[in-house]
């Protein structure tokens, strides 16, 4: 029987300079490799152990064991997550969006609720809302179901996925955010330089 889980390790990792040049399915190959190690890192520090990443014929990871994962990666960093419970992980590289981008990723209600900086915001949202269809194992076609429903502060905001709540957490860093689901857990970042 797992134990009560208090506290959530994702990790992240940088992507090194040889990786980054990588083209195609080498690149892809090698970023996974390295969400795979951050996501054994996470697990060591939760004590939890996966053996196996099975997914879903969708590539939606499957729990093994009562262990939950999640990986992320973009051309320059990776991440893992390990949980007791359905977990999600996401990250972005802050850069400038267009205004359809904008429009695409939030509703006018969704907005309304963001003060300051809309490119920030714009990643704030959509890394939250990635983390959350990761955790309930769908893609983006459930975005429309996922809605921000509460900023809190710069750290923590709260969304609905068809009426239930998920809190989610993020981490900003180096020009970066990452976005997890939480679930009234502590948070406890790890950045492997």
């Amino acid at each position: 029987m797992m134990e009560t889980v208090t506290t959530i390790y994702p990790v992240i990792l940088p992507v090194s300079e040889a990786d980054r040049r990588l083209k195609g399915r080498d690149k892809v190959k090698a970023l996974s490799r390295l969400a795979r190690f951050a996501l054994m890192k996470s697990c060591e520090k939760s004590g939890l152990r996966l053996d196996d990443f099975p997914k879903n014929e969708k590539g939606v990871p499957l729990p093994v064991g009562g262990v939950h994962w999640s990986l992320t990666h973009k051309s320059d960093i990776a991440g893992g997550v390990a949980a007791t419970l359905p977990v999600g992980m996401d990250l972005e590289t802050i850069r400038p969006v267009s205004d359809a981008l904008l429009a695409k990723v939030a509703n006018d209600d969704e907005w309304q609720l963001a003060h300051g900086d809309r490119q920030k915001t714009f990643f704030r949202f959509w890394t939250a809302k990635e983390a959350v269809l990761k955790a309930v194992g769908k893609g983006m076609a459930g975005l429309s179901r996922c809605r921000v429903v509460e900023i809190v502060d710069d750290t923590r905001m709260m969304l609905t996925y068809d009426e239930t709540r998920w809190p989610v957490a993020h981490f900003w860093f180096d020009g970066h955010v990452a976005a997890l689901t939480p679930h009234h857990c502590e948070v406890s970042w790890t950045l492997i330089p």
